[in-house]
């Protein structure tokens, strides 16, 4: 004969096993995918800078892709976030990015010297600008000009991937902007 008490527990324990909390677990914890912990959100750092961008390129990694921006002294401010659309600086024209994903880059420093108004990054506005063919997550690399001290760049990416942004500085008096993207989320 079940008593009272039986039954509540008997009860305690079928409402628990429906919320998973009692018995073998259904999934276990998905782990970081090669350790990264990065995460979709945008990445920010609202400082301006004359420092010039010279250069920019991409490597291929065990765990992700990379895209590394090199400037004519020290740079720390970007925005970088995905967005539905990448919009070139000044005229404001969309870029055709290609993947399932764009982040838009906005370099918070210029592609022209700030004295003398000369490019120091000679690349089209929406040209594409990196062989990326054959990366896990980059599909594209594009160009979206510099006005007023601001640089954009769009990346097409295969998907919403996590990322990282962080800042080196050297060599020597230069400093370089790197984005980090997942290859994928998690193991």
């Amino acid at each position: 004969m079940l008593t009272l008490k039986h039954a509540v527990l008997s009860f305690g324990f079928l409402v628990a096993a429906m919320l998973g909390s009692v018995g073998p677990a259904t999934a276990a914890a998905a782990t970081p995918y090669c350790g990264l912990a990065w995460g979709s959100l945008p990445k920010v750092n609202d400082a301006l800078s004359p420092a010039a961008l010279s250069d920019m390129r991409t490597g291929q990694h065990g765990c992700y892709d990379r895209v590394v921006f090199e400037f004519q002294g020290p740079a720390t401010g970007y925005h970088v976030n995905y967005a539905d659309h990448v919009y070139s600086e000044g005229k404001g024209q969309e870029l055709n990015l290609a993947g399932g994903a764009k982040l838009n880059v906005q370099l918070q420093e210029p592609a022209y010297d700030v004295q003398t108004g000369a490019s120091t990054y000679r690349h089209g506005v929406g040209g594409h600008v990196a062989d990326v063919n054959g990366y896990r997550t980059l599909r594209d690399v594009a160009y979206g000009g510099s006005s007023e001290g601001y640089t954009t760049f769009g990346l097409g990416v295969r998907a919403r991937l996590p990322f990282r942004v962080f800042t080196l500085a050297g060599p020597g008096t230069h400093s370089r902007l790197v984005i980090d993207v997942a290859h994928q989320w998690s193991q």
